[in-house]
């Protein structure tokens, strides 16, 4: 994700996210963490053969731990694997981070995340009440080690670096 990227990350996060959707700030203070060599985070978000970006995700590392900030895809990517695909790359980017394990927090009532995250061994280990605010709604935190990372995604996560030029579901991903 570059900076370029966040009026359209945002208008994706207010769309999937209305009542706890973050702020412009927020991602311009998690960007300004993903470059250098001290990074401490990776964003990435995903765009269709048109350029739309249709998806995003973020990953922080600290003390060897990795925690998914965020991640999502738009609705009319649902079903495609896409997620699969981020999550994969961000769990790529733990094990660039050296990171021991992976957590990340998901709404109770988000199924659909939920049996993402346990395909990819995410396995519950406390609730945080009223976590997402305005709507006080639960969190469950899940966790995962972080290596070796299984690859349950229908198609391979795409690493600019490597594979310049992927054709999978019509969608790339870029940092």
């Amino acid at each position: 994700m570059r900076w370029w990227d966040i009026e359209a990350v945002l208008e994706l996060e207010r769309e999937l996210f209305p009542y706890d959707a973050w702020s412009p700030a927020l991602f311009w203070s998690e960007l300004a963490r993903a470059r250098g060599p001290h990074a401490t985070r990776r964003y990435l978000v995903a765009e269709n053969g048109e350029g739309r970006v249709v998806g995003y995700g973020g990953l922080a590392a600290a003390g060897g731990t990795g925690d998914v900030q965020t991640i999502a895809a738009a609705r009319d990517h649902w079903g495609t694997g896409l997620g699969a695909r981020l999550l994969t790359a961000l769990l790529t980017a733990a094990t660039d981070f050296e990171c021991r394990e992976v957590l990340l927090e998901v709404r109770v009532d988000n199924d659909r995340a939920r049996r993402l995250y346990e395909r990819f061994g995410f396995e519950a280990v406390g609730l945080r009440r009223g976590y997402y605010q305005p709507g006080n709604a639960d969190a469950l935190v899940m966790r995962r080690p972080a290596d070796p990372a299984p690859d349950p995604a229908p198609g391979p996560a795409h690493d600019p670096a490597t594979d310049p030029a992927p054709e999978h579901q019509g969608t790339t991903t870029h940092g």
